[in-house]
């Protein structure tokens, strides 16, 4: 038994070969088939409030905080972006392979070079991504946001006023092995501040210079090697540096001394 249903007037077996032609022709314009209508989806005013969205931080990861998070630094801005780093070269230098690694080219302006070099050989001689400068001799590095820069200083106790400074994506990094006498305003200059473990008496100077509430002051003195106090503002936060494989074998593990 055949059975036959009856077309409702409008469908497309009702209207015919000039259906099929219309779609034909969509097909061929590169239009693609027409897919499923749905009704729009609006929110008034008030419900906008009520919307959450899962926005993370962007940038170089230099650890993990107290609740073994990731602590992400976003080095690649569009305005200027000062950093002073009181601590290790090892710090340091995780940090500019990390940075490196998101696609930044790192500059490096140091009185040792001896102590990048092992890091320049493993990325290629300097072709991808790191370059070590003497004190001073930094060129302009053209930093846009296709290809932002990040400078690391490592010139001493004393660094002195750098030549190439920061900017639209280029953000400079000062590493201070202690608290010297350039720290005050060099910490004045910079929207982020991080300290390693240091002397009781320096913590008690970069507490007062820092504002830095006694529980800081206190642990200062005690802070395992690779662990870093970040300040931005009011904002604090510990921070535990865990090396790569790739990272221990070619920089040794964590250490305050080098």
């Amino acid at each position: 038994m055949t059975v036959t249903t009856a077309q409702p007037a409008g469908s497309p077996a009702a209207a015919g070969p000039s259906a099929a032609a219309r779609v034909r022709d969509r097909l061929r314009s590169g239009l693609g088939l027409i897919g499923p209508r749905h009704a729009r989806h609006a929110l008034s005013a008030e419900q906008v409030d009520s919307l959450a969205l899962p926005i993370g931080d962007d940038g170089v990861v230099v650890g993990v905080d107290a609740e073994g998070q990731p602590a992400v630094l976003g080095l690649n801005r569009p305005t200027p972006y000062d950093v002073v780093l009181i601590g290790s070269l090892w710090t340091a230098q995780v940090l500019a392979l990390r940075a490196a690694a998101t696609g930044a080219r790192v500059a490096v302006e140091t009185g040792r070079a001896q102590a990048w070099m092992q890091m320049v050989h493993a990325m290629g001689g300097g072709q991808n991504g790191l370059a070590v400068y003497e004190v001073g001799r930094v060129p302009p590095q053209g930093a846009s946001a296709g290809t932002p820069v990040l400078v690391v200083r490592d010139c001493g106790m004393r660094p002195p006023r750098g030549r190439v400074v920061s900017g639209p994506w280029q953000s400079v990094v000062t590493l201070l092995p202690y608290l010297s006498p350039v720290a005050p305003r060099l910490i004045r200059q910079a929207r982020l501040v991080g300290v390693q473990r240091i002397s009781p008496d320096e913590a008690a100077e970069l507490g007062r210079t820092m504002a830095l509430p006694r529980p800081d002051i206190e642990s200062l003195p005690t802070l395992p090697d690779g662990v870093t106090l970040w300040c931005a503002d009011r904002d604090r936060q510990y921070v535990m540096t865990q090396p790569t494989d790739a990272e221990i074998g070619l920089l040794g593990t964590p250490r305050r001394m080098d």
